[in-house]
Order: C-alpha cells, then sequence, then structure tokens
C-alpha cells in the first residue's frame, strides 16, 4: 500500500502508530537547515558488522545529545556531541507538536542512492520499552518501507518529502521492520534527523 496526501496522516496499524506530516517545515526553512546541517556536522562513515563481516556502512552518520551518554547499534559504539542552535531549534518545534521529550539525535547523511539503510527497528535496550521515534528529512524524497514481522500483508510505503516529519509511535519497534532502500536512480543528497530519548540501564 502506497501512502501518499498532502496533509497531516494518521495510521493505526497491528502494534504500531504512525504521524506523518510532509510540510512539517516550509520549503524555505528545509532548504536552509538541509545546508547547514550537511556543511556543518562532523560526519562519521563507520565500519559496520553484520553476519561476522564488516564493511563501510552505506551513510554517514552523526549522534547529538543532551548528556554524554553513548548509543550502540549493529557493533557501532557512537559518542554524542552538544546540540547545536539549528538543532536544538528543530528539537523544540519537534517536541512542541509530539508533547515528548527527546535527549539525543542520531542523523544520517544519505549522499545518493547507493547509501542505504537495510532492514531494521530501533529496538536497542537504551531506548526503553516502546520508544517513539521522530525522523525529520531535509533533501531528496526518499521512500520508506516497513512491513510487520509476522503479519505478512502488512507491507507499506511512504514517502518521506523535504522538510516532513514522520512519528513512530506505539509497539512499532518490536512489530515492524523499516529500510531506506538503495536505487539507481540518480539522486541528490538527504539528511534524516532522528531524535530519540535514551534510558538510564
Amino acid at each position: 500500500m502506497d501512502l501518499f496526501s498532502s496533509e497531516k496522516q494518521h495510521f493505526i496499524l497491528p502494534n504500531a502508530e504512525l504521524i506523518y506530516v510532509p510540510d512539517f517545515f516550509s520549503t524555505q526553512e528545509a532548504n536552509n537547515y538541509f545546508r547547514v546541517i550537511k556543511a556543518q556536522t562532523n560526519w562519521q562513515h563507520d565500519d559496520i558488522t553484520v553476519f561476522g563481516k564488516s564493511y563501510k556502512q552505506p551513510r554517514l552518520t552523526a549522534l547529538f545529545g543532551e548528556t554524554n551518554q553513548t548509543y550502540s547499534y549493529s557493533n557501532i559504539t557512537m559518542h554524542p556531541e552538544p546540540f547545536t542552535q539549528n538543532l536544538k531549534e528543530i528539537k523544540t518545534k519537534v517536541e512542541t507538536f509530539s508533547n515528548e521529550n527527546f535527549n539525543t539525535l542520531l542523523v544520517n547523511l544519505y549522499r545518493d542512492g547507493n547509501d542505504s539503510n537495510g532492514w531494521h527497528a530501533d529496538n536497542e535496550k537504551e531506548l526503553g520499552l516502546n520508544p517513539i521515534i521522530a525522523s525529520v528529512s531535509f533533501g531528496e524524497e526518499r521512500p520508506f518501507h516497513f512491513k510487520h514481522r509476522t503479519i505478512k500483508s502488512e507491507r507499506h510505503k511512504l514517502i518521506l518529502a523535504h522538510g516532513s516529519l514522520l512519528l513512530m509511535k506505539g509497539e512499532m519497534q518490536h512489530y515492524w521492520l523499516h529500510q531506506i532502500a538503495k536505487t539507481k536512480r540518480n539522486i541528490e543528497s538527504r539528511i534524516n534527523l532522528t531524535f530519540r530519548k535514551l534510558v538510564t540501564l
């Protein structure tokens, strides 16, 4: 199923709730944030280990946080930098809309269609039970695929627009997987900001 609309969309799915706002930021705001974040971020290009094999992660990343708490996934441990003023502005707007508080931000730079993020769930222990993930997109539109782990008919696609916000809520990180797939199309860069709340274990 393809989910398209120019207005706020609210999806109640088995074991998941999603809220998508395609124009959360104006085009001018989104253009400015994309330019500044891309230029000013200290991007990392880490090695990732999958099924015992290591290779360069197919995207660049950076971590920001309110504390010094690290974040680990796929045998990568990231150390946060302080939030910049621009990221604080984005975070405040996301928190006001979602009525949630976030203390950590993982930023992904997809340089072109060869960069991707395979099927996964944001279910690390540091995120707590039923974490809420707020995902902001700047730059090139990319399809966001998500599928239920056991209900084979529950498989969907959502186009994440420039300046959009996607909230993933409920039990989604336990029962669903999501990905940003590679594409052979000649496309420009995309920056994805994923706000999270790390808990102390």
